[in-house]
């Protein structure tokens, strides 16, 4: 009997088939490409075969793995100053949508023509049953789907916004849903309602009238060749960007705000996250058990650098903190001379390891929305110092779910955040709500890394999930909004109105002539 069910379940693991997955995460941005590494890290423990396109290789072992190393991108990238300091000094245009359009349309035509990834693409023997993109402002890399005639698959590190909406369904409604540059929270105010009206003209404006029109030359230039050693033609570069058959959003609706979702988007919010968390290192252990009164989180993340506060900023915050009964754990990414004695300062810091650890009473963090997700997986509140991006409406929306403060960043912002820490930690709503929240993110049919896997497993099987898509795809723009209706009854009235004005004139010419003199 014991020998059967052996047998059984060997039958059952070989019956899983193994999947080629191509894995894309083109941008030098470390918290992108963790993200990248937990798709990566799925699929292989579910038996896959993934290729990693990324900036950041890890070190590897496993033999289902290559990595295409695209770590050029990082140092041939301009610098464009965008540092803490030069944001406090309003020396930088915040949240400029042309510019993020620019810059997302060069760094893919910089990854496309990465030499390493040059070879992968050249070469006609590789075959893959799916490709998974992180999508930000470009669909130039939906080429790769038609090259390697399998589903194209994105995901996107925000909630689902209405951009990446429009890849697979009509972009959410702007009376409801704000862009992902806004600061705006639901329900809107009449100025906000028209400010995210504004946004989405602004950014459609920009894609159609210059970023486009680049994307379909750069796609052209890029992947004829690659299209020619295969032997087949260049697709329309405007039907194939929507030929998509998933899109993964890195949210919850713990996390509010959440549209109408078309099926083929899936909400997978904080797959990424190991189970369990990684063990800390010993002398970080120390640290937080011995914290009698707790511990405090500062970190700015993974691309935000606090060494690059003004030296007058630095030093405030030194004495704000020296003020505290709490330790503070701060991720500084230099030496910092003259600590207090409860303030421990870390050039790296295992993020999720400190928040998973019972002693730590509250977050201190830019907003980004890997650090709002894990605060909300580990159940600590945080105080917001949004900077730029998505940061602003992260930190507005967890401030309206009642777990957090937001601290503006400029030359005041140690005083405001001395008196936002007193107040967080005096009063423990904070800590209820976000463990309320924590609670409903956690209550899941499907822990988020196997529903990641199940979705592309059945997108590959389905042959691109063609049945959840929505008509509204296929429908055009001017039937969508029934602007041939509003011609009809336009050109209607037209109509019938110059009848009228006819009518009228002649029965204002016969009314004038003289009548006849009776004899």
């Amino acid at each position: 009997m014991h020998v059967t069910r052996v047998l059984f379940v060997i039958g059952l693991l070989s019956a899983v088939e193994a999947y080629r997955i191509l894995v894309v995460y083109p941008f030098p941005i470390r918290s992108l490409n963790i993200l990248g590494e937990g798709f990566v890290r799925h699929f292989l423990n579910a038996g896959h075969e993934v290729t990693f396109v990324t900036s950041y290789p890890q070190k590897n072992d496993n033999p289902r793995l290559r990595q295409v190393d695209i770590s050029s991108n990082i140092l041939d990238m301009a610098d464009e100053g965008y540092s803490i300091s030069n944001v406090m000094n309003e020396e930088v245009i915040a949240n400029d949508i042309k510019m993020y359009q620019d810059f997302a349309l060069q760094n893919a035509i910089m990854t496309l023509n990465d030499k390493n990834f040059k070879q992968l693409l050249e070469d006609t023997t590789q075959s893959f049953d799916a490709v998974l993109i992180d999508y930000y402002e470009t669909e130039i890399y939906a080429g790769l789907a038609y090259l390697y005639e399998c589903p194209i698959i994105w995901a996107t590190s925000m909630g689902p916004h209405w951009q990446a909406l429009r890849l697979v369904d009509e972009p959410s409604n702007p009376a409801y849903t704000a862009d992902y540059l806004s600061s705006n929270v639901v329900p809107f105010t009449f100025q906000q309602r028209i400010e995210e009206l504004w946004a989405q003209i602004k950014w459609t404006w920009w894609k159609w009238t210059s970023t486009l029109p680049q994307e379909r030359k750069a796609f052209q230039e890029i992947f004829h060749h690659f299209f020619e050693k295969r032997g087949s033609t260049l697709p329309d570069y405007d039907k194939m960007i929507y030929n998509s058959s998933l899109v993964f959003s890195n949210s919850h609706c713990a996390f509010g705000d959440i549209p109408s979702l078309p099926q083929n988007l899936k909400l997978i919010g904080g797959y990424y996250i190991e189970h369990p968390p990684k063990p800390l290192p010993q002398d970080l252990q120390f640290i937080m058990n011995s914290a009698k009164h707790g511990v405090i989180y500062f970190s700015m993340g993974s691309t935000w650098n606090s060494k690059d506060f003004p030296k007058s900023t630095i030093e405030s915050l030194l004495k704000v903190f020296g003020k505290l009964k709490q330790t503070v754990i701060w991720k500084f990414e230099d030496e910092l001379p003259n600590l207090p004695a409860n303030v421990k300062v870390l050039k790296w810091a295992p993020q999720t390891s400190i928040l998973a650890h019972p002693n730590c009473l509250l977050f201190i963090t830019h907003g980004g929305l890997l650090s709002s997700t894990e605060s909300i997986h580990y159940g600590v509140p945080i105080i917001g110092i949004p900077i730029l991006f998505d940061q602003f409406v992260n930190v507005n929306k967890a401030v309206a779910k009642g777990f957090a403060i937001r601290v503006p960043l400029d030359y005041n912002m140690p005083n405001n955040l001395e008196v936002a820490v007193q107040k967080m930690l005096t009063d423990p709503k904070y800590r209820k709500l976000v463990k309320n929240l924590s609670s409903i993110y956690h209550n899941r049919p499907l822990l988020p890394g196997k529903e990641a896997v199940y979705w592309v497993e059945y997108v590959i099987q389905t042959e691109g999930a063609l049945h959840l898509r929505t008509p509204a795809l296929s429908v055009s723009f001017y039937q969508k909004y029934y602007l041939d209706l509003v011609a009809i009854l336009l050109a209607t009235v037209y109509v019938l109105y110059r009848i009228m004005k006819i009518l009228l004139s002649k029965m204002k010419i016969f009314s004038k002539r003289p009548k006849e003199k009776k004899n």
